[in-house]
């Protein structure tokens, strides 16, 4: 039975398909420009786009289970391709923001769209990515050793490891007792900002200065940085909010409610039994990144 992954030149994505080969499964992968994937020998290449979904015909014949990247966009048109197809279990990279109630429209439309098919699925849902800050504290570090950005010493949320992320997906692909489940990620501890750098110097063995900034301050650092910083300034500094819409705005939830929001989230153990990967270690594994 051949597994489809999509998003598979994604953070997450890459390290389904390099798992799944391992365990021996047949792996085919979905990209819009093969050139430039760079997969694994051993997966089978489709070219197409899930914001085509005419375009998934072909890649969807003998396929018996789907990894899904959230395209709400086009969710039901490519949930009803697979299940024409002969498709029986997709497993949703979606988000936390589900079940902490800050996304009522972006992932819970395509969770919505997979499980009103009748297919049998399960949701994976991580907070934040500990690499979501590497294409902004990584050209910092590597050309000054000094990291500027704001909210130094604020205890944030416990960040999870992409490989955990994977984990989880790829045993609600190859796992019967993950269906109809949904797990909450995160990593295993909480890390103010100030912690993080401390340990990427760690894991660099130099010295990585912080050096605090107001957010304001930060906003103009990372839009003259462009690209990805730039595109994710005001969401990540706070000056909107995940829906898009201004920052601040009375959402319902008090301090404490969000203090306990942002410790720990338990899906990574209650689908695999096993603690999650510290920041150290990833650290360590993106140590390059850094030189």
């Amino acid at each position: 039975m051949t597994i489809l992954v999509t998003g598979a030149t994604g953070l997450v994505g890459r390290h389904v398909v390099d798992r799944l080969l391992r365990a021996g499964e047949s792996v085919r992968v979905l990209t819009r420009n093969p050139a430039r994937g760079g997969f694994p020998d051993g997966a089978e290449v489709f070219t197409g786009d899930l914001l085509e979904p005419g375009s998934l015909v072909s890649a969807f014949e003998g396929v018996g289970k789907l990894f899904l990247f959230p395209q709400p966009e086009t969710a039901v048109e490519v949930v009803d391709l697979a299940e024409q197809a002969g498709v029986r279990r997709v497993v949703v990279l979606s988000a936390a923001a589900v079940t902490l109630g800050f996304d009522t429209g972006y992932h819970v439309r395509v969770e919505r769209a997979v499980e009103e098919s009748g297919l049998e699925w399960s949701h994976v849902r991580p907070g934040e990515f500990m690499t979501n800050m590497l294409p902004i504290w990584g050209p910092m570090i590597r050309e000054s050793r000094t990291v500027r950005y704001p909210f130094g010493d604020d205890l944030g949320s416990a960040p999870i490891h992409e490989a955990d992320i994977a984990d989880v997906a790829v045993a609600a692909l190859l796992e019967d007792r993950h269906v109809g489940n949904a797990y909450t990620l995160s990593g295993p501890e909480q890390l103010c900002v100030r912690g993080q750098v401390e340990t990427i110097a760690d894991a660099l063995g130099e010295e990585v200065r912080y050096e605090e900034v107001s957010r304001e301050e930060a906003r103009d650092i990372l839009t003259a940085m462009g690209g990805f910083a730039a595109e994710s300034a005001d969401l990540l500094l706070g000056f909107v909010d995940y829906d898009g819409s201004e920052g601040g705005s009375d959402d319902g939830y008090s301090d404490q409610d969000y203090s306990e929001l942002m410790k720990p989230l338990p899906g990574y153990g209650e689908a695999t039994g096993k603690t999650g990967r510290t920041y150290a270690q990833w650290a360590r594994d993106h140590v390059e990144d850094f030189r």
